[in-house]
């Protein structure tokens, strides 16, 4: 496989979002013994600006990631006003470990920040420990829980904020220039 790879947005509802959604679905099933993500997702959730979906495209053409985030505020599932959550971050199994879901996660992250949003938060499982691997080492920290499986044992709920720092004031109490 060929490493050049072209990010593009697309629908929620394309037929190769949905194509992998399909295969993300299956391997949710393998991992959980379960149906799968059950979280309803409406595809107007990712359109921009109160969304984006990514997906990641081969040399070929072919579809090898996706990973998208829909704006969330505070709610009875327990989301805080300012909220992106992360969405159906995959990759097929013959294109990971070559960076895709970092850059993927970084552009989304990116994008997030850009339309407003302060946080970035995520609910994965105890039975992706790569996925865990991934969040923790690009600045997210576990957190209470959040989402459709707030209530179940193996969710495991992570966030980072978006927002830079503000820049320190001058020791003249004078904003520095990159506060001006």
């Amino acid at each position: 496989m060929s490493h050049r790879i072209d990010l593009r947005t697309v629908p929620y509802d394309h037929p190769d979002a949905v194509e992998l959604n399909d295969q993300v679905q299956l391997e949710y099933q393998e991992r959980y013994a379960g149906e799968g993500d059950a979280t309803f997702l409406d595809p107007a959730m990712f359109a921009p600006p109160q969304g984006r979906y990514l997906l990641a495209y081969d040399a070929t053409g072919a579809p090898v990631a996706s990973g998208g985030w829909r704006s969330q505020d505070e709610n009875d599932e327990g989301y805080a006003d300012g909220d992106a959550e992360l969405k159906r971050m995959y990759v097929v199994p013959e294109a990971r470990g070559l960076g895709l879901a970092r850059r993927i996660l970084a552009a989304l992250e990116d994008d997030a920040r850009a339309a407003g949003r302060h946080r970035m938060v995520l609910e994965t499982g105890d039975q992706q420990p790569e996925a865990i691997a991934l969040y923790l080492s690009s600045g997210y920290t576990l957190s209470a829980k959040f989402g459709h499986y707030r209530h179940y044992d193996s969710s495991r709920c992570m966030t980072k904020p978006l927002q830079p720092a503000p820049a320190p004031s001058s020791p003249a109490g004078r904003s520095s220039p990159a506060a001006v």
